[in-house]
């Protein structure tokens, strides 16, 4: 018997001021599902989505008045080609809600929002043993993508 699809109910806005203490709450949430202790500040977070030139955009899912969710984009670029994107750098819902539509939801939300600013493409990652994103993505019409190139990582500190 094939699985009814969830519709959500709620609405997607943008993070505004008085949802930073429930973003940072949030995001440590999605930081301990990974393993990991999320150490952002509600004033790093504030500079980073509510600054004159932010550097990232967050979308809110709420219902009944109640967060349910958010989505954190990045811009990105190929720039030999022209194109700019976004990157959901962070999808989360809370567990009460999940299996409802809010996933599905804010990435719909995401896609408008890039095609609001002029991009031609969306791309997010899934953890490997994240079944269920990979299967949202991929229901979404979402093509793999291999990481072709290897990736460096470096700490920067000012010398001085």
């Amino acid at each position: 018997m094939a699985r009814k699809k969830k519709r959500f109910k709620g609405r997607i806005r943008p993070a505004w001021t008085y949802d930073l203490d429930l973003l940072v709450g949030l995001i440590s949430e999605l930081a301990a599902s990974d393993g990991e202790v999320a150490t952002v500040s509600r004033d790093e977070l504030a500079r980073d989505i509510l600054g004159p030139w932010p550097w990232m955009r967050v979308l809110i899912a709420e219902t009944d008045k109640k967060v349910v969710g958010y989505a954190a984009l990045c811009p990105v670029a190929e720039l030999q080609f022209g194109k700019r994107g976004l990157e959901v750098q962070h999808l989360f819902v809370v567990t009460k809600a999940r299996r409802t539509g809010v996933a599905t939801a804010l990435i719909r939300a995401g896609q408008d929002l890039a095609l609001d600013e002029g991009c031609t493409y969306l791309s997010v990652g899934a953890h490997p043993e994240n079944e269920v994103a990979r299967g949202i993505y991929l229901r979404m019409g979402f093509a793999p993508q291999a990481d072709p190139w290897p990736r460096f990582h470096i700490a920067l500190t000012r010398q001085g």
